[in-house]
């Protein structure tokens, strides 16, 4: 990882522990989602959403409408991923392992690897070969509908997004939106705005939240609100593999 593609800390990589994991993690259990500081730099992300327009670095496409997902298109990256995308999901893989492991405890649900390659492994086993990190292009008009991003057994709890464009400059509208569908009880709706370079942490499927008898699960999905004008471009970085 180098300096040019991510702002780092003081030693060249990026920090796996210290204020920053614990307030993420914070934030993680206060409201079920966290926005990092500014990890890509904006010549960074303009090389990313560059990589958009090049078939042979994709394995497919998605055209949401035809499938009733929203009003855009993503395209899944093909193996190998590009150095950009691998050494993001390899350098915070360990950080957010032990967050969701924390999380698995408090479940009473299985732990996860601390090492990416092994995760991989696992879900080679159980059939999930087909890599997951994507870029998705909203114009205006573009949304996307309330989904889960689970792609077979294996299941890592935690995703991240990483905002490409300028909010505001390169689009309008296009909050990321968060329903949180508790029990017994009605939905709790949230919304994000992460700029240029910040990723946004949340949960693939469920999170834990205290209660009377424990922590318990709390379903979670996620959708983009419609962008109003400009183009929107994210990259989005998950760990667990695809059938």
């Amino acid at each position: 990882m180098t300096e040019q593609m991510i702002l780092t800390d003081e030693t060249g990589e990026i920090a796996e522990t210290g204020p920053d994991w614990a307030r993420l993690e914070a934030e993680l259990d206060r409201t079920g989602i966290a926005v990092t500081q500014p990890l890509l730099t904006p010549e960074r992300c303009a090389e990313l959403i560059a990589l958009y327009d090049r078939d042979e670095l994709f394995r497919s496409t998605i055209v949401m409408a035809r499938h009733a997902f929203g009003e855009g298109s993503y395209r899944y990256f093909a193996d190998p991923l590009p150095d950009p995308v691998g050494e993001l999901r390899e350098a915070l893989y360990p950080p957010l392992a032990r967050i969701a492991n924390r999380w698995a405890a408090r479940l009473g649900e299985p732990a996860f690897p601390e090492r990416l390659d092994d995760l991989r492994e696992r879900c080679a086993a159980a059939g999930q070969h087909r890599p997951t990190p994507l870029l998705l292009r909203y114009g205006p008009g573009g949304h996307n509908c309330l989904h889960q991003d689970v792609y077979g057994e294996v299941t890592f709890p935690l995703q991240v997004a990483f905002m490409l464009s300028v909010p505001d400059a390169d689009f309008t509208g296009g909050e990321s939106v968060f329903v949180e569908q508790r029990p017994r009880q009605q939905s709790r709706p949230v919304v994000a705005r992460p700029g240029v370079g910040q990723g946004l942490v949340f949960p693939v499927r469920h999170r834990p939240v205290p209660g009377a008898r424990g922590f318990r699960r709390v379903a979670m999905r996620h959708g983009v609100s419609e962008v109003r004008s400009g183009s929107r471009h994210v990259l989005g970085v998950i760990f667990h593999n695809a059938r």
